[in-house]
């Protein structure tokens, strides 16, 4: 659909603070957002005059923004650019205002020198030592340096520091007045008084009197919202207590007592906490009061904001600007920017559309041109307010785009079309036609389409048009209309003889569009197939059916947009035949009677009904009451099947009635006629309810929230719950509320703090029980302070570990739960690789005063940074200092590929690509089949084929000085050869035989030797007979060539010499033979290939032959049948 462009004028988005101080170091950045169609311009006033931007250099004002940043790289003062500034943000269809905003620069002045003479006091005498900081913009933090305050020294608010009385111990030369500035985080220091405490042998006692504020009564004035503190420092010997009285009530829980009670404090102040405070000192000499006048006043406060106004033309439409304060609030109401007139309460402003009356602006029979921003500024003596709201006349929809809506058929439905102006829109079918409305369609004031019966025929594309003068906007509704889904041979009842086969059939059809989903559950709780029970597109089978498979089978089908469902129930028998013939369900019982009643018990006793051949196992009692779920019947207990008298043991404040059912191994009865009512008395509750807790939703709360009790435990009317709480370990008062929800909020908590909390439920008959005092703690706020000095010891090339130093549990401001580290691989230290630079967490858990930790997982030679945060349940606070720190090198990853690239009957070609990560830089590859160290440039190897019948298996590894990384295997192909035998393939799991214990192996022996003695025989007679050996035949055959390695790394291998070694076999230093590290089973399929000592590795699978044995064999003698026999073997 194409979107008519929707016009729009200006709003304010964001803005900088009214009363705006910023620091001298910085750029000064003064914000001024807004959004609108077309997009607004922006212009600026300072002081009440325009201001043009484009002729200050150092002011540069954003692309498509109001906001203006001064810089002072090149010189400037930044005071020069003190005053009030106010943004316009215009546009063809009106104009918007930010609040007036008072720029000013921090100040963070010197103290001024001055030479303190020593103070001289005597002891007991009552002193103040002034602190009267420099004035700060905004206002600095005083504290002492080098005084402990308690009860009888403290800080008043002015900074000064007040002794109730001296004493000799107050004897110090440092007492030194410090005022932190925040702006500049720095701290300026007064020069330190000396105090000289005359001592005498006894000290007078003394009456109190005041030392801040002087005199019997004093005013203060305060705005609402803001925080009051009031003050009163008494002297005295021995230093007196201060009490807090407000005249005509108590102090409320806002109230808070700091400083020793010498502080009263309100932290948002509101109309009611006007009046007279007064504190009183006291100790055992006497006693004094002073009164404190409270008056609050009220800067300009909302109470119906202007909102915008979206109106059609010939439409009627009002803004309305209502405030409060104290003075009550002027009104002036302007129209882009420009007033419209002064307001009087009595003055009636009349224009052919528009009026203005009172707070309100009422406009009628709006027409085109009418689009413009207004503003309402209200304003009083202690501060103002300004809002603006634009009246517009363009379309707008609000809802989603393009839906889909599938419907199933004889269904209703509803099409939405939520819009934004007027007239009210209109709904086409598949883009023809007039409007829909009558008939099975309703079109709602909303722009919502009701179809009452979707049928086939109204499937297809709903076009909703909202359109006046000013623009016109579309969107669209595809609607589906499909077929029910319906379960058309449902599972019926049945009984089953145990041991026998059950099926449940649960065909269904539906709409061949929609997916369907079928599941089975038995007596209403999810089915476990398991391995025993078959599911398939159309029935349930159950085999062997025994006890445990008797109750009700339901088939659920469904679809994303409905379902259907069938149930049935399976009955198990016994195999014997009577039994089978006349065991059923038992009657139910009869002549339900209710005797013996008491408070909490009543006896019922009934008759059973006829068993049916299988005796009654047990009966089940239930109950029905008639208030809070009438008519649902519910299991109270159940009793052996010889009972038919019991105690039913019963709760107040219920109107029962009873029933009873039978049970025996067929099923259960039908239920027997209900019993006469009876209602138990009301009683206090007996139960306590459960999961209280408490927990903070925002920083100065606390959600104390808990489960409501059942309604059977509710024992009585008008249940209530008794919630109290208090300060844990402050020995306050309990505070307490009455409610009948299951959750209280306590407002105004400091951040984090542990309460006490205990519940009662009560109804109109009385309390219940107490529940247990549990702990509950106010809401979490951001940690303030990060953990400083992180650094890194022993970095490794995957890992590194981390210290840091602990923040002070009291910056958490919450529950702590991890120091939370923030890591990210910055680069690989090898030249052109490319790395995700994706941050990763790990968190630690330590509250030790040297915590450490481990990071793991990380990439070798790699630079890395973090930077850690403490972390509460809620919130993370402020990062800690960013560190660096590089991992060593490590092996290399697996090369990337490792192929065959060429082939033919004499060679094989291998390439690979290097590994994706290094770890490191890399100083070759090493290619394990026989031999084979590579230099890092090469990337193939041409081997020569000794015997095309076998395959061969070659291990490839990238290494860096570290080591070798991780193998890369692959297989040669298979040779075909017509002619031939198939070639000779050797599977990567290989099986060692000791054919030593084989039988034909025995066998074969034994008649070898028996062959060599007949031989050694026949030998020794001709030899005692004189005759002679002929071996001159013998010496006349050539030698066998020994395998020898040729110039190009090829290997000739003679498959006839049994026992000679491979050449990766090494001699032993006494001069035999050292049988070869390397084992087939050890390269077998599932196995790591792992390397000699010397770097070799054994990758062709062939006969071991003894090397030794061969190349030793030069004598032109036959061979031995010594030799022979070993060649066997």
């Amino acid at each position: 659909v194409e979107q008519a462009k929707e016009t729009q004028p200006p709003t304010i988005v964001k803005q900088s603070l009214k009363d705006y101080i910023v620091d001298p170091r910085d750029n000064i950045i003064i914000e001024c957002e807004a959004k609108g169609n077309p997009v607004p311009m922006f212009s600026w006033r300072r002081n009440g005059k325009f201001f043009n931007v484009g002729k200050d250099p150092r002011v540069t004002m954003r692309k498509r923004s109001g906001t203006l940043e001064i810089s002072f790289r090149s010189g400037g003062r930044p005071e020069d650019y003190e005053g009030e500034y106010q943004c316009f943000a215009s546009n063809d269809f009106g104009t918007a205002l930010t609040n007036k905003i008072l720029l000013r620069v921090s100040k963070s002045p010197l103290w001024p020198k001055e030479v303190l003479e020593p103070v001289v006091v005597t002891e007991g005498s009552p002193l103040v030592l002034s602190c009267n900081p420099p004035p700060g913009l905004p206002p600095p933090l005083t504290f002492w340096m080098n005084s402990t305050q308690d009860r009888r020294v403290s800080m008043g608010l002015n900074g000064d520091l007040y002794f109730s009385n001296v004493l000799a111990k107050d004897s110090q030369t440092d007492y030194s007045c410090n005022a932190r500035f925040l702006f500049t985080h720095t701290i300026q220091q007064k020069n330190p008084y000396t105090l000289k405490v005359q001592t005498s042998r006894k000290v007078t006692e003394t009456p109190p009197a005041f030392l801040s504020p002087t005199g019997t009564d004093s005013s203060m004035m305060v705005l609402r919202g803001e925080k009051l503190q009031l003050e009163c420092i008494a002297s005295g010997v021995p230093t007196p207590s201060i009490k807090w009285f407000k005249k005509g009530g108590d102090l409320n829980q806002k109230v808070k007592l700091e400083n020793y009670n010498k502080t009263l404090q309100i932290d948002s102040v509101s109309e009611e906490d006007a009046g007279e405070y007064m504190c009183m000192a006291n100790n055992q000499i006497g006693s004094i009061r002073h009164s404190i006048y409270v008056q609050v006043k009220a800067a300009p406060y909302w109470l119906d904001k202007p909102s915008n106004l979206v109106l059609a033309p010939n439409e009627n439409g009002r803004l309305v600007c209502r405030t409060n304060g104290n003075p009550k609030p002027d009104i002036q109401w302007l129209v882009n920017g420009e007033p419209i007139a002064s307001f009087h309460p009595h003055l009636t402003l009349l224009t052919p559309t528009r009026e203005v009356v009172g707070d309100t602006i009422i406009f009628r029979s709006v027409q085109t041109g009418s689009s413009a921003v207004y503003q309402c500024n209200a304003s009083n003596q202690h501060g103002y307010l300004l809002a603006n709201a634009f009246v517009n006349m363009a379309p707008r929809m609000l809802g989603p785009k393009n839906q889909l809506i599938k419907v199933i058929e004889n269904n209703r439905t509803f099409l939405d079309c939520p819009f934004f102006g007027s007239p009210l829109p209109e709904l086409f079918k598949n883009g023809q036609g007039s409007g829909l409305d009558g008939g099975h369609y309703r079109v709602y004031i909303n722009g919502t389409l009701e179809i009452k019966r979707a049928l086939a025929e109204d499937q297809g594309t709903y076009t909703c048009v909202a359109s006046n003068i000013l623009g016109k906007e579309e969107n669209q509704v595809r609607l589906e209309v499909k077929e029910p889904t319906r379960i058309v041979r449902a599972p019926e009842h049945q009984s089953a003889i145990r041991g026998t086969m059950a099926r449940f059939d649960c065909r269904v059809k539906s709409d061949a569009s929609l997916p369907i989903t079928v599941t089975w559950l038995k007596d209403d709780k999810p089915l476990s197939l398991g391995w025993r029970l078959k599911k398939d597109e159309d029935s349930l089978s159950i085999p062997s059916v025994n006890e445990g498979d008797e109750g009700v089978y339901t088939c659920t089908v469904k679809t994303e947009i409905d379902q259907d469902t069938a149930s049935a129930r399976l009955t198990v028998l016994e195999s014997n035949p009577t039994a089978l013939r006349s065991a059923d369900r038992p009657d139910p019982p009869t002549d339900l009677e209710l005797s013996d009643p008491a408070a909490s018990s009543i006896r019922l006793t009934w008759i059973p009904g006829d068993d049916h051949n299988s005796p009654v196992t047990r009966f089940v009692v239930q109950f029905e009451e008639d208030h809070w779920e009438r008519g649902k019947w519910q299991n109270l207990s159940s009793y052996p099947g010889d009972l038919n008298s019991v105690v039913l043991q019963l709760s107040p404040f219920i109107n029962y009635q009873f029933r009873v059912l039978a049970v025996n191994s067929v099923g259960q009865s039908r239920p027997s006629r209900p019993s006469q009512r009876y209602q138990t008395s009301p009683a206090p509750p007996d139960t306590i309810p459960s999961d209280l807790k408490g927990w903070g939703t925002n920083k100065n709360n606390m959600e104390i929230s808990w489960e409501p009790l059942l309604d059977t435990e509710r024992n009585g009317p008008n249940l209530k719950y008794l919630v109290w709480w208090r300060r844990k370990d402050t020995g306050e008062d309990w505070s307490n509320v009455t409610t009948e929800k299951t959750k209280h909020i306590v407002q105004d908590t400091e951040t984090y703090v542990p309460y006490e909390i205990k519940l009662q439920a009560k109804n109109d008959i009385g309390p219940g029980p107490e529940s247990n005092i549990i702990t509950g703690y106010s809401g979490e706020d951001k940690p303030t302070a990060p953990p400083t000095d992180l650094r890194v010891f022993k970095p490794e090339s995957t890992k590194v570990s981390i210290h840091w130093t602990p923040v002070d549990p009291s910056t958490v401001q919450g529950e702590f739960k991890e120091y939370r580290v923030y890591y990210w691989r910055e680069a690989s230290m090898v030249k052109g690789l490319h790395v995700n630079k994706e941050k990763k967490t790990k968190g630690f858990y330590s509250t030790v005063a040297q915590p450490t930790g481990i990071l793991t997982d990380l990439h070798p030679y790699s630079h890395y940074r973090m930077f850690m945060v403490v972390a509460n349940t809620r919130y993370e606070g402020p990062p800690s200092n960013h560190v660096e720190f590089y991992t060593k090198e490590g092996v290399p990853d697996v090369p990337t590929s490792l192929k065959i690239v060429q082939r033919s009957t004499d060679y094989i070609r291998l390439e690979w690509e290097k590994p994706v990560e290094p770890n490191g830089i890399l100083i070759g590859y090493t290619l394990k089949y026989q031999t084979g160290d590579f230099l890092p440039n090469v990337t193939s190897y041409k081997l020569r084929l000794p015997d095309r019948a076998l395959r061969y298996k070659f291990y490839l590894a990238a290494r860096t000085q570290v080591g070798a990384g991780e193998v890369l295997a692959v297989e040669s192909p298979h040779f075909t050869n017509e002619g031939k035998s198939p070639p000779r393939v050797l599977n990567t799991r290989l099986y060692h035989v000791d054919i030593a214990t084989q039988g034909w192996f025995i066998g074969l022996m034994c008649a070898i030797a028996l062959i060599i003695l007949i031989l050694l025989i026949v030998c020794f007679i001709k030899r005692s007979r004189g005759g002679k050996y002929p071996v001159r035949d013998k010496k006349d055959l050539p030698l066998e060539g020994v395998d020898q390695k040729g110039e190009d790394g090829s290997f000739d291998y003679h498959s006839d010499e049994d026992n000679k070694p491979l050449q990766g076999s090494q001699n032993s230093l006494d001069g035999g033979v050292k049988e070869s590290d390397d084992s087939l089973v050890d390269y077998g399929e599932g196995g790591d290939g792992q390397f000699n000592e010397d770097g070799s590795f054994i990758g062709q699978y062939t006969v071991k032959k003894d090397k030794d044995e061969t190349e030793g064999n030069e004598s032109s003698e036959a061979t031995s049948p010594v030799n022979a026999i070993y060649s066997l073997a």
